[in-house]
């Protein structure tokens, strides 16, 4: 789904955007000193109001915007988590939170399979801070999901309560803004952004704090890191992970995410970083170009998101590669019911391939599974429940 080809020119409109975010991204360089934390350029660049990447009006999803994720590839993956989330809400009842809706085609084949199944959940919520985004997810259940629309409702934080059933966060954690660290000549560096001789955003980079130091040794457990390294670390995920408890009072928690273990996510032979940006269904290394325009992301340490979990009081019930999560659900069974269409089969069986294939999603997309006062089995890892690589 990805390509390093040449990238597309923006519009005027578009270079007119970058150029507005960036006329507030350059007075935050001068009043930091001239040298802005990656962290907050990241943030600008994701979530200023009204020029952010990910609250304003552009698309982003689909073939019309710059990325697709497993829910636009295919109804099988909204489908099989159905089949995970109806086995939780048959021990807590309740209901589904989702953050970050997309489009709303993982609450539309979610809450489908749920309706087939007469296990549809008290209310499904959408997490979402772009109104854009809102709309399209509203436009797309009335389209796909007319039926069901009745229990979908939207909100900007927690609910008054915090509830029981099911937590969902797809291709959360990785757009979460990150420091960037580099080592050179045995020292630890921290990146960040600050502006050449002729006002264009660069990478400057300066001793790292000691919260930064301490960050970076426990990626590497104990041993020296390398000498000469950059890789990125996602203070912002324990954050996320503490105010969890204000969704969550009993159930699952289900978090879908390009990354792996901490051994794997700093091996020495990934001394480049993950850092990763989508513009136009291509992907590039430069998150500097075109702020405000192209999605940035950093893979998810799980070894941390564990870790995290357990001091905000959840537990590691599940982790395991999408593949193996989604065969574990069931995707063979609903691809075998569509059978008797020949052309609906042959197309799905195409999706079902990109969802699987270790050189698609299969293996580098991870699921894990948190759990908040559930102490029962999940079929999603059933088969292959590998948090022991944690």
């Amino acid at each position: 789904m990805e390509s390093r080809t040449r990238l597309p020119d923006p519009s005027a409109e578009e270079l007119a955007h970058a150029g507005q975010l960036r006329e507030r991204i350059v007075p935050a360089i001068a009043a930091a000193g001239g040298q802005l934390s990656f962290e907050t350029f990241m943030d600008l660049a994701l979530f200023a109001p009204g020029l952010g990447y990910y609250v304003a009006g552009a698309r982003k999803f689909g073939r019309d915007g710059d990325f697709v994720t497993a829910p636009e590839i295919s109804t099988l993956f909204g489908a099989s988590l159905a089949r995970q989330c109806a086995e939780v809400l048959a021990r807590t009842g309740g209901s589904i939170i989702e953050f970050g809706g997309g489009t709303g085609r993982l609450a539309a084949s979610l809450l489908a399979e749920l309706a087939r199944a007469a296990a549809l959940p008290a209310a499904y919520y959408i997490v979402e801070l772009s109104p854009e985004l809102r709309e399209r997810q509203q436009q797309t259940l009335r389209d796909l999901a007319p039926g069901v629309v009745k229990c979908v409702h939207w909100l900007h934080d927690a609910p008054a309560t915090p509830v029981h059933g099911v937590v969902i966060a797809n291709e959360v954690l990785d757009s979460l803004p990150v420091r960037v660290f580099e080592r050179q000549g045995g020292r630890t560096l921290e990146r960040g952004v600050g502006l050449d001789a002729q006002a264009q955003l660069q990478w400057v980079h300066w001793p790292a704090d000691p919260t930064l130091m301490a960050a970076v040794e426990r990626c590497f457990d104990s041993a020296p890191p390398p000498a000469a390294y950059v890789s990125e670390i996602n203070a912002r995920q324990s954050v996320w992970l503490a105010d969890l408890p204000r969704f969550l009072r009993k159930g699952v928690a289900l978090l879908v995410d390009y990354g792996d273990p901490r051994h794997e996510r700093y091996h020495a032979s990934r001394d480049a970083g993950s850092l990763r940006c989508y513009w136009r269904h291509r992907v590039h290394d430069n998150p500097l170009l075109y702020p405000g325009l192209q999605d940035i992301t950093a893979s998810v340490d799980f070894t941390a998101v564990g870790e995290d979990a357990l001091a905000a009081g959840f537990e590691v019930l599940g982790f395991a590669s999408q593949a193996n999560f989604l065969l574990a659900c069931g995707i063979e069974d609903l691809l075998q019911a569509q059978l008797a269409d020949a052309a609906a089969h042959a197309r799905l069986a195409l999706e079902a391939r990109i969802l699987l294939l270790p050189s698609e999603m299969g293996t580098r997309c991870k699921v894990i599974a948190l759990g908040r006062d559930y102490a029962h089995p999940l079929r999603g890892f059933g088969p292959r429940n590998e948090k022991h690589r944690l």
